[in-house]
């Protein structure tokens, strides 16, 4: 009999019930809420890849509050991050939640849904539908780098879907902004009470974007729609909170030397391995994540732009 990971991982459950009790507090997530504007709190993440001394706690995830109860924006990388979530919002208020929104179908942005049963958790349609595609597969890979931190988790997709627009859930009036670039759909929600605007993935602050959904050209033109808003202050998807707009226009100044940088070597002939051993930027090279982020980019992106760049042959 063959087992897959997460079955071998529920089997070393019973086992690990014998081990000192340290082993089982080591994959706990302790969760700080830094209330960041009225009746908004950000649990901010590291600036890092996945690894299993962060587990996974490398997203930003917001919480807004409500008459209803609190409103969660992205559910974090695994069911002990969602877990981890409700003990955060019971410190703050005794309502539990509201809702759940997820700004994008990647994994640490929608782990934690599990824990939130008959609650209505949110997302663009076309979100919904690429995290019951890619779901599974995403699990297979966080399991691979997390571990133990993922033991118990399961996918759960969206179950409400949200379109662009006014949406009040008891009594906060969010404004949705349904967008794409970062992934295929990515969803801005400005918080109109005080300005504050989630910017999902679609902002990165002093850590390297992501890219495994990216499409360049269009993740910019949604920077622009973003930096036309009336927003006090940003959450990006990762990084600190950002008061001036400085994330977008980093954001924006990266992914266009990420361009150049792939076509230029790519019309020069350079392969993968020569990009990159390219030397970066100093701005950019101080990123969380990098180079290791640049890398993945290169593997992400090279291979269409070097076709869309080198002249065909008749």
């Amino acid at each position: 009999m063959s087992l897959t990971r997460r079955g071998m991982l529920a089997l070393g459950g019973a086992a690990a019930l014998a081990r000192p009790s340290f082993a089982a507090a080591r994959h706990q997530y302790d969760l700080v809420p830094e209330q960041v504007a009225s009746g908004v709190w950000m649990i901010e993440g590291t600036t890092e890849y996945f690894t299993s001394e962060n587990g996974g706690a490398i997203v930003n995830c917001v919480l807004l509050e409500s008459d209803a109860g609190m409103i969660i924006i992205d559910s974090g990388p695994s069911l002990r991050y969602g877990e981890a979530l409700i003990r955060a919002v019971s410190q703050i208020t005794p309502n539990g939640v509201a809702a759940v929104l997820n700004t994008h179908h990647h994994p640490d942005h929608f782990f934690g849904n599990q824990v939130f049963e008959g609650v209505p958790v949110m997302a663009l349609g076309e979100t919904k539908a690429l995290a019951e595609i890619h779901g599974d597969a995403f699990s297979d890979n966080m399991y691979l780098l997390l571990g133990d931190w993922m033991r118990g988790t399961e996918v759960v997709p969206p179950n409400r879907i949200v379109e662009g627009g006014d949406l009040e859930i008891g009594g906060r009036r969010l404004d949705l902004v349904p967008l794409v670039g970062h992934s295929e759909a990515d969803l801005a929600i400005l918080d109109t009470r005080t300005g504050t605007l989630i910017t999902g993935d679609l902002a990165f602050l002093d850590r390297a974007p992501t890219t495994p959904s990216a499409d360049l050209t269009l993740w910019k033109q949604s920077i622009d729609i973003l930096s036309s808003l009336d927003a006090a202050a940003i959450i990006p998807g990762h990084g600190p909170l950002d008061r001036t707009k400085f994330s977008l226009t980093q954001t924006s100044d990266y992914l266009t030397w990420l361009e150049a940088i792939l076509r230029n070597s790519a019309a020069d002939g350079l392969d993968m391995v020569e990009i990159m051993d390219l030397d970066l930027p100093t701005h950019f090279a101080k990123m969380g994540a990098m180079p290791e982020e640049f890398h993945r980019s290169v593997v992400h992106l090279f291979s269409d732009i070097e076709q869309a760049t080198l002249p065909r042959a008749n």
